[in-house]
Order: structure tokens, then C-alpha cells, then sequence
């Protein structure tokens, strides 16, 4: 129980982003739970190299890699941002991979209680050819996944 007689379901979160809207709304959401709970928090953001697997331009591959990398710096800063308004630390870390595969490894690896992220709500052809990576996670994650969709703007 922490000071508030909350039983410490979500003792380490992890919140994977990939700096899109509804993966900063969903570290929201996470960064929330973490401050009720005194959770400790890992932010990750996946260089995803499955669309240049097999691509025979190496200096093309370090150029995105830099771009990718880059995005996942500023997805940081913005959920940093968000965690020290409201008194968590957060811990980050860039990996490199097949999104879903590497998140579910890494929450394996670090214990992770619960994964909060951001859901972009394919359906259609779209997800029959591109799949969710939300989807794939909260099949093969050993822990609850929240699954958090972008609220329609009024």
C-alpha cells in the first residue's frame, strides 16, 4: 500500500511512444497512473527497421536511423515535460527492432506491471495489411495492457 492505502498494483509502467498524438495522450494517461501508484516509469520509443529490411543502400539506413532516432528524442522531451509537472521520473531508452516485438521484450526484461499506449484504431484493409502494433502487443505481453484511443475533438 502506498501513503494514500493504494494497493501497488502497477509498481513499474511502461510506455512505449512513437511520438504520434495518441502515443503522447496515452503517455498521459501513464504518467497519471504512475503518480497515484509512485510507479517507476520506462518510456521507450522503437526505431522500427522492418520497412528497410533488405534495402543495399547502408548510408540511406544510417540517414533514417538519425531521422527516426530523432523523433524519439522529441517524443521524449514532450513526456519529460509532462513528468515533471507532476513529480514522476521517467526513465528512456531508444531500441531498435520490430515495434511489438521489442516492446513485449523489453517489459519482460524490466518486470514491467503494465504497458499504457496509444492505439491508432486501424481497421479495414489497413490493419489486415499493416496490423497494429497495440494489437500484437496486448496479445503477447505477459502483463495488462492498456490501450488508450484519441479522443474525437469537438
Amino acid at each position: 500500500m502506498n501513503k494514500r492505502g493504494i494497493r501497488m498494483l502497477y509498481k513499474k509502467i511502461l510506455i512505449p511512444t512513437d511520438n504520434s498524438e495518441v502515443s503522447i495522450e496515452a503517455a498521459r494517461h501513464g504518467l497519471e497512473i504512475a503518480r497515484l501508484m509512485n510507479s517507476k516509469v520506462y518510456v521507450i520509443y522503437v526505431v522500427d527497421i522492418m520497412p528497410f529490411v533488405g534495402l543495399p543502400t547502408e548510408g540511406f539506413w544510417e540517414t533514417m536511423r538519425e531521422v527516426l532516432e530523432e523523433e524519439g528524442r522529441e517524443a521524449f522531451k514532450k513526456i519529460e515535460k509532462m513528468a515533471k509537472e507532476i513529480g514522476v521520473d521517467i526513465t528512456t531508452e531508444i531500441l531498435e527492432g520490430s515495434p511489438a516485438r521489442e516492446i513485449v521484450e523489453y517489459a519482460e526484461r524490466k518486470g514491467i506491471d503494465l504497458i499504457v499506449m496509444g492505439t491508432s484504431g486501424k481497421s479495414g484493409i489497413d490493419r489486415l495489411l499493416l496490423g497494429s502494433v497495440a494489437e500484437k502487443v496486448s496479445r503477447k505481453a505477459q502483463c495488462p495492457v492498456l490501450l488508450v484511443k484519441m479522443r474525437k475533438k469537438k
